[in-house]
């Protein structure tokens, strides 16, 4: 089948790409390119802004079976600092998206949303159908994103799956800018740069291999989970401090950060409980800790 996936150069994006070429499928990817390119060479994409009114045209035109939304402002810190500019790309941007979907007769839309959505959690980890409570633009988006699936589902019949993604960690995730913290110890350790955590190391995550989650987009394009929201995480919590010694034992230096003040409005803990999304998909994590570390590493030290 035609799968156009939005993001496609980026982190999580490039990966699905290659993922769904491998499984035989036709796939036009669509970026801005504002996160660079990791597309490999000839992969098709189209550079567009993804609240461009020239994406319906191009949906229209290539009529895609499904369209895997994952273009995003994914920064908590830059939504904070200007959220209309958050607002346009992952509100806006969603909405073209959708409007797109529906004129074109695409069968379903897998939108990438995110554990965010959850804010503070109560219980750990998440369940699925825990109340939404947003504590920043970025988490308000992704939950606007949700409702507007909902509602074009149930007035235009567009079918959906959103997947809720715990923190992704792998290759071709960089340092630079707001990248996951798995690729500022990667990148600081290799290079014999300093590295810190934040307070005593001790606030949790739930870090879960790009390979794993693309195999629950690829799962998701399927016609299961059909309205449903699935979480993508392991249901592991790892310190930041605990982190910080994986990441310096695979690379083979010694695991001795610095300390920074805690930094307002992180959340202490999170992970998710992927139960439902076994039961729902078919999927599971299937990476442990250590093994996605390695190959991480491996790829920054190659980089």
């Amino acid at each position: 089948m035609l799968v156009l996936v939005t993001g496609a150069a980026g982190f999580i994006g490039s990966h699905l790409v290659d993922r769904l070429i491998a499984d035989g499928h036709e796939v036009v990817g669509v970026d801005d390119l504002s996160s660079g390119v990791n597309l490999r060479e000839g992969a098709e994409l189209i550079e567009m802004d993804v609240a461009d009114a020239a994406l319906r045209a191009l949906v229209a035109g290539r009529r895609p079976e499904v369209i895997c939304h994952l273009a995003a402002q994914v920064s908590v810190r830059a939504s904070v600092a200007d959220p209309l500019h958050d607002a346009r790309v992952n509100v806006l941007g969603t909405v073209n998206v959708l409007e797109a979907a529906r004129a074109a007769g695409t069968r379903k839309v897998v939108f990438t949303s995110s554990c965010a959505v959850y804010g503070v959690p109560a219980e750990l980890p998440v369940p699925v159908d825990a109340p939404l409570d947003p504590r920043s633009p970025y988490a308000a988006s992704k939950v606007g994103g949700e409702v507007y699936l909902q509602m074009y589902r149930a007035l235009h019949g567009l079918d959906f799956t959103t997947l809720a993604l715990a923190n992704v960690y792998g290759p071709r995730q960089t340092p630079e800018g707001e990248a996951g913290v798995v690729s500022i110890f990667s990148a600081g350790l290799l290079t014999g740069k300093p590295t810190q955590v934040y307070g005593e190391g001790k606030q949790t995550r739930d870090y879960v291999y790009v390979g794993d989650v693309v195999d629950g987009f690829a799962k998701a394009c399927g016609e299961q989970g059909g309205g449903r929201r699935f979480n993508i995480g392991t249901g592991v919590q790892t310190t930041d401090r605990d982190l910080h010694s994986l990441v310096a034992e695979v690379v083979g230096v010694a695991d001795d950060p610095g300390f920074a003040p805690p930094r307002l409005g992180d959340l202490p803990a999170m992970s998710v409980d992927p139960g439902p999304a076994r039961d729902g998909l078919g999927w599971e994590p299937a990476t442990g800790l250590r093994e996605g570390l390695a190959a991480t590493v491996a790829w920054a030290r190659n980089r």
